[in-house]
C-alpha cells in the first residue's frame, strides 16, 4: 500500500472539515476523489503531505508514519508529487528552470544532472521544446504541464492532483488530461481530485464520492456513476451530468 489514511480528521477551529476518512491506494492505481464544494477532498490531499496538519488519524506513505514525532517530513514529500489548480511557477526562471530548482536546491544534484533530468521531465509532458520558455510564454495548460514534470523529475513514489483543470480554458484540457492518462499508462500511482467525469469515467481505476468531510462511497467507476447505492450521489451526477 503506497498510502494508507486510518480515521482521519480535521477542524479549522469549530468546523469539521475531514470527519474520519479512511482511504487505501496501491501502487499503480489512479483514484478519483469527486463530490460538492466544500465536501473535504482538497484538504484531505493536503492532509495527505502535512501541508494541512490533521487534527488526529494515522497517515502512511510507503509504510511510513507521517505523523509520528521526529520523522523527515521533507523527505516524505520528496515521494508525494503535487499538482495544484494554480500552476505555482517562478515567473523569472524558464520551464527548465522551474523544473530544475529542487533537484538543484533539495537533491544538491549538479547542474548538468538536474538538467538532464528535468529536460527528460520536459519531454515526458510534451514539452522538449519548451525548456527555455518562460511562464508568461507558455498557455496555461502548458504551464500546468511544466508543473506536472517539476513534480515528475523529483521521482516520486505517488502524485496528487488538485484540481488541476479547473483554471484552464475549456480547449486547453485536454492536453492535461492526456499526459495524465499517459502517466497512469506508465504505471504512475496518482490521486485525482478534479471535476472532469468524463475523464474519471475511462481513466480511473476506482472513485471515490465524499460528501461533508466524509466517504460516502467509493468503487468502479462503471458502478458508482451507473449505479451508485447512495442518493446523494445519485443526485449530484445528475447535477453535473445535464
Amino acid at each position: 500500500m503506497i498510502l494508507d489514511v486510518t480515521g482521519l480528521r480535521k477542524s479549522f477551529g469549530q468546523l469539521e472539515v475531514l470527519n474520519g476518512v479512511d482511504l487505501k491506494v496501491r501502487q499503480r492505481e489512479l483514484v478519483f476523489i469527486i463530490g460538492p464544494s466544500g465536501s473535504g477532498k482538497s484538504t484531505l490531499l493536503r492532509c495527505c503531505n502535512r501541508l494541512e496538519e490533521p487534527t488526529s488519524g494515522s497517515i502512511r506513505v510507503e509504510g511510513v508514519d507521517i505523523m509520528a514525532p521526529g520523522v523527515d517530513i521533507n523527505a516524505v514529500r520528496r515521494r508525494i508529487g503535487m499538482v495544484f489548480q494554480s500552476f505555482n511557477l517562478y515567473p523569472h526562471l524558464d520551464a527548465l528552470g522551474n523544473v530544475t530548482l529542487a533537484l538543484r536546491r533539495v537533491l544538491r544534484k549538479t547542474r548538468a544532472e538536474a538538467e538532464d533530468i528535468g529536460r527528460r521531465a520536459l519531454a515526458r509532458v510534451g514539452l522538449a521544446e519548451k525548456a527555455g520558455s518562460y511562464p508568461n510564454e507558455l498557455s496555461g495548460g502548458q504551464q500546468q504541464r511544466v508543473a506536472i514534470a517539476r513534480a515528475l523529475a523529483l521521482e516520486p513514489a505517488i502524485l496528487m492532483f488538485d484540481e488541476p483543470t479547473s483554471a484552464l480554458d475549456p480547449e486547453l484540457v485536454g492536453s492535461v488530461l492526456n499526459v495524465m492518462r499517459e502517466l497512469r499508462e506508465s504505471g504512475m500511482t496518482m490521486v485525482v481530485v478534479s471535476h472532469e467525469m468524463r475523464f474519471a469515467r475511462s481513466a480511473a481505476d476506482r472513485v471515490i464520492f465524499m460528501d461533508h468531510g466524509r466517504i460516502l462511497e467509493e468503487g468502479a467507476p462503471e458502478k458508482l456513476f451507473n449505479r451508485p447505492e447512495h442518493p446523494r450521489i445519485r443526485e449530484f451526477i445528475a447535477s453535473i451530468e445535464h
